[in-house]
């Protein structure tokens, strides 16, 4: 039963990220019939740390509850540095003694510094998953979960996924309706569907720098509604087929599938945002022909449904 938990605060935390772990784990709920914690904040030996947002915060503790925690939290921290040899010591300790060990965003760097992310499943936020893959060439990073576990190890995308792990833990620590219960209280949804992926800003579609096939690209995001085939875009091109599917995948990096998918992708993701154009609508606008289509290549790229994806975004679309 998870009753201890101690969270690892180094120099450069995200407040936020660490107020995520104290306002799950941290605060005393007892009295309306929530579990309760243990709860300290521990640092290297016990001093002060800064926080990224530049004001200090005063720890509980040295690392000596490290070694007794059920749970032992990373907030996001300020990554790119060596830490203390006596934090890597302790997160091993916890690891070998079966304690949980949960990060939230680029807390996940420490983790693998410890080589705890070797051979094992694990996420962090969008923007460092080809990083964090780089430092650990072992680790299973999972680019598009908002949060992954692999046995005792959970690690979670950017920010607000640190809530969602934490509900995560508590449900099946606690049972789901304590897990609803608080996520309630939070005012967050107790579950959210889909990946990080909806939530990587979709830049306007432009053709990329591809000198042989510039002209032929350019048209292509101008009639991304059209049905076309390879064998019409290789014509307009001007080359045979197979000689156009090689010179595209040599200046593109991918099929002319592959990518015409992507942008019709990225088109339609806009489309959601910005205008109360129905699915239908969309999907014929970006070039899907039907709703089913994109529905389809829609979750396999941003792994969540049109609809779901509008409902989150949609206070960026106009009213009219």
């Amino acid at each position: 039963m998870l009753r201890t938990v101690a969270v690892l605060a180094l120099d450069g935390v995200a407040a936020f990220e660490l107020g995520v772990l104290a306002e799950v784990f941290g605060t005393d709920r007892t009295a309306d019939g929530f579990p309760g914690y243990r709860f300290q904040v521990c640092s290297p030996d016990g001093a002060a740390v800064s926080t990224a947002s530049g004001f200090q915060l005063v720890p509980h503790a040295g690392l000596g509850p490290v070694d007794e925690a059920d749970l032992v939290a990373v907030p996001a921290h300020r990554h790119g540095t060596n830490a203390p040899p006596a934090v890597l010591d302790a997160l091993r300790r916890a690891a070998d003694r079966g304690a949980y060990l949960l990060s939230v965003c680029s807390g996940a760097f420490l983790l693998g510094e410890a080589g705890l992310l070797d051979g094992r499943d694990c996420t962090t936020h969008w923007k460092y998953v080809d990083q964090l893959q780089r430092r650990h060439p072992t680790a299973r990073v999972q680019c598009n979960s908002l949060y992954v576990q692999d046995g005792r190890l959970l690690t979670s995308a950017g920010t607000a996924a640190g809530i969602d792990a934490c509900l995560h833990l508590v449900r099946q620590e606690h049972g789901s309706a304590t897990a609803t219960r608080l996520a309630r209280r939070m005012v967050v949804p107790p579950h959210r569907d889909g990946g990080q992926s909806q939530y990587v800003e979709a830049p306007i579609p432009k053709a990329p720098e591809a000198p042989t096939l510039e002209p032929v690209l350019e048209w292509l995001m101008g009639h991304l509604d059209r049905p076309v085939t390879v064998d019409e875009i290789a014509a307009r091109a001007g080359m045979a087929p197979r000689t156009f599917a090689r010179r595209f995948r040599a200046e593109t990096g991918t099929t002319p599938h592959d990518w015409l998918t992507n942008q019709r992708v990225l088109l339609a993701r806009r489309l959601l945002e910005e205008t109360r154009l129905s699915v239908e609508d969309v999907a014929d606008r970006s070039g899907f022909g039907d709703a089913a289509a994109l529905r389809h290549h829609f979750a396999r790229r941003v792994g969540a449904t049109p609809h779901s994806y509008r409902t989150t975004f949609r206070d960026r679309a106009p009213a009219s």
